[in-house]
């Protein structure tokens, strides 16, 4: 069998190498860097509820979005074939309003001109009105009403892993050199500065 020039290496100590001596404990692990971590808690004050709930919807708002898409277009599959399409057509158009949003970042009509939130809510109304006109109101409100609660608890109870460091990317620090380091750094007069030109 050809080995293309490599060798193998001849194992230099026998398995019996050196016996233990008749003291020896194995080390045990250290039972303090264990820590169970729940991530849901009951807030303490109802301003500490507000900024989960800001915070998760935030974090969390295409998720949520999701879960009542979900709901809504299960309840539509066995009797409202018409309004289903609907629904699934206008989440096509969101859809590829937020993936040319997302083409074009730097485009002044897009992100300036055009407000992503006011665009995303004639989408919601619109669906919602489609969704009346074609007899499919009554599923709409069941499935708000029904899934909406659990969307709000769950943004209320849920803390997350937010206990992380926070790190100052000065352009001089090797820190900015690392992997992770934003892409672009501000220097002292304000002025963005690429990594790679720090």
């Amino acid at each position: 069998m050809a080995n293309y020039g490599t060798t193998q290496r001849v194992a230099t100590s026998s398995s019996n190498s050196s016996p233990k001596p008749e003291n020896y404990e194995p080390k045990v692990p250290n039972e303090n860097h264990f820590k169970i971590f729940c991530p849901f808690s009951i807030p303490l004050t109802s301003e500490s509820a507000a900024v989960r709930i800001i915070r998760n919807f935030g974090i969390y708002g295409l998720y949520y979005t999701h879960f009542v898409w979900i709901i809504l277009f299960i309840t539509l599959i066995p009797a409202r074939k018409v309004s289903l399409i609907l629904l699934v057509i206008m989440t096509y158009v969101t859809s590829l309003f937020l993936l040319i949003l997302r083409t074009w970042p730097n485009s002044f009509l897009l992100h300036k001109i055009i407000n992503k939130w006011f665009v995303l809510a004639v989408i919601a109304v619109a669906t919602a009105v489609q969704l009346v006109l074609t007899d499919a109101g009554i599923h709409l409100a069941v499935t708000l009403a029904c899934s909406m609660p659990l969307v709000l608890v769950h943004a209320v109870l849920w803390v997350g892993f937010y206990g992380s460091e926070v790190v100052n990317y000065d352009a001089g620090s090797a820190s900015a050199s690392r992997e992770g380091a934003p892409l672009f750094v501000v220097n002292e007069s304000g002025d963005k500065v690429s990594n790679d030109a720090v």
